[in-house]
């Protein structure tokens, strides 16, 4: 049983109350309901009580002597952040593709030369679970570093059975060893593989009738996606590897409309997805229907900050009454970052969004992107103990000082990880010893 944390006089305490049952739309999204000297109890890994210090001075002003308090005078406290878009197990770099970018190459020219998603599928072929683990733990260290305390990752670097087996293990055993919740997502529809270029039904197939089976029967994934796209899958072969995974009880979620219109927000809409990620080229009835079904668009500007492209409309998509989230897209092509405060920061700058709005678009609506919005995302009574400290006094600095990771403290599961920037040595246990 962990110690009882109280986390007091905050000079803002984003709380977003009351956005625990769907994610929040339009005006609401800068609504992120601030306590002003706001304090917050956790106990036993949940938080008990959030309100001004002078109120939980009131109630628990004479158990202080049993809490580990943590003083966030002048500091701006929000619920931990999420990162519902993430390519986190994989193994290899790709600088050199950064360089060909730079001197022209387009992402799909240097995919169909046999790099992009080809080239760090055959380093994660040939990478051995160790191997994997140990780098992605790294990743993980990196990201509660910058504030996040819960990480969706896929898989999608394999694309034949055991090296899907092998990410979606690695991801298994990181949730359960790392103390940043990792939620597991299938997508062994990220590429044709080069064997079924000339036949992409026949992977379809495969995805469909094997993979996707095995998947849910051995309970390694919450959700099945797919990279619907131009020279990719089509949206009628999304649709069948979709609803393939409905069938299975794994939630639909989709790469849509990244690089052209394709149908891909559309396709969300009809299969019911919880989110649609990327959206640069997406239409307006897209956006609607998107809007219409309570569908997430998870919005990736790191994506397009380093594939030198225009970033998606944001404040068209808030405008529109799309529920928007924000990730960083970790991976080793087109967005090899674990900074989601700098894209909080670029949400602002190249989507138009309010800093009230990426900090909900990084919290609550990130936590409905990945199905767990009743647990973490906002800082209420009843929820998990997963904090972030930030060195600023006020949530508009943290955007306008930009480029920097501000972190001081994090708190996941009613436990100090991070402090003074620096992690905790009890990162050193696992889930079920901290408990």
């Amino acid at each position: 049983m962990s110690k009882a944390i109280f986390i007091r006089n905050a000079s803002q305490l984003v709380t977003l109350e009351g956005s625990s049952h769907a994610p929040l739309v339009k005006e609401a999204m800068s609504e992120l309901r601030i306590i002003e000297n706001g304090s917050v109890w956790i106990e036993d890994g949940i938080i008990q009580a959030v309100g001004t210090d002078e109120e939980l001075l009131a109630e628990y002003g004479d158990r202080l002597g049993e809490a580990e308090v943590v003083d966030a005078t002048g500091k701006l406290v929000t619920p931990g952040l999420v990162d519902p878009h993430t390519h986190l197990v994989h193994a290899g770099s790709r600088e050199n593709e950064f360089n060909m970018r730079l001197q022209g190459a387009t992402y799909m020219e240097i995919m169909n030369a046999g790099g992009g998603i080809h080239a760090t599928t055959s380093a994660t072929k040939a990478a051995s679970h160790q191997q994997l683990y140990e780098e992605s733990y790294a990743r993980l260290d990196q990201f509660l570093l910058h504030g996040v305390t819960t990480v969706e990752a896929k898989s999608g670097y394999g694309m034949e059975w055991e090296t899907e087996l092998k990410q979606l293990e690695v991801a298994k055993q990181l949730n359960e060893k790392h103390v940043v919740d990792v939620v597991s997502t299938f997508m062994g529809a990220h590429a044709i593989p080069k064997e079924f270029k000339e036949n992409p039904d026949e992977y379809v197939r495969l995805l469909v009738e094997e993979m996707i089976p095995k998947v849910a029967e051995l309970g390694l994934a919450e959700f099945n996606d797919v990279f619907c796209e131009h020279g990719v899958f089509t949206p009628d072969q999304s649709r069948v590897i979709l609803e393939a995974g409905k069938r299975h009880g794994l939630i639909p979620k989709i790469h849509a409309d990244e690089i052209v219109a394709y149908e891909g927000a559309e396709l969300a809409a009809e299969v019911g997805a919880i989110s649609a990620d990327h959206l640069l080229k997406a239409s307006e009835k897209g956006l609607a229907a998107m809007a219409k079904k309570g569908v997430v668009g998870v919005l990736l500007p790191g994506t397009a900050y380093f594939l030198m492209a225009e970033s998606a409309n944001g404040r068209k998509m808030i405008d529109t009454g799309v529920p928007v989230a924000l990730s960083t897209d970790c991976n080793p092509g087109s967005s090899p970052t674990v900074s989601l405060p700098f894209i909080m920061n670029l949400g602002c700058l190249k989507m138009g969004m309010t800093p009230a709005e990426v900090i909900t678009a990084a919290t609550i609506n990130a936590a409905h992107a990945i199905n767990r919005g009743s647990e973490i995302g906002s800082l209420e009574v009843g929820k998990k103990g997963d904090v972030t400290i930030f060195n600023v006094n006020n949530y508009m600095k943290l955007q306008y000082s930009y480029g920097v990771n501000h972190v001081d403290t994090v708190v996941k599961n009613g436990v100090v990880v991070v402090k003074g920037g620096q992690l905790c040595e009890e990162l050193s246990f696992s889930k079920n010893e901290s408990a």
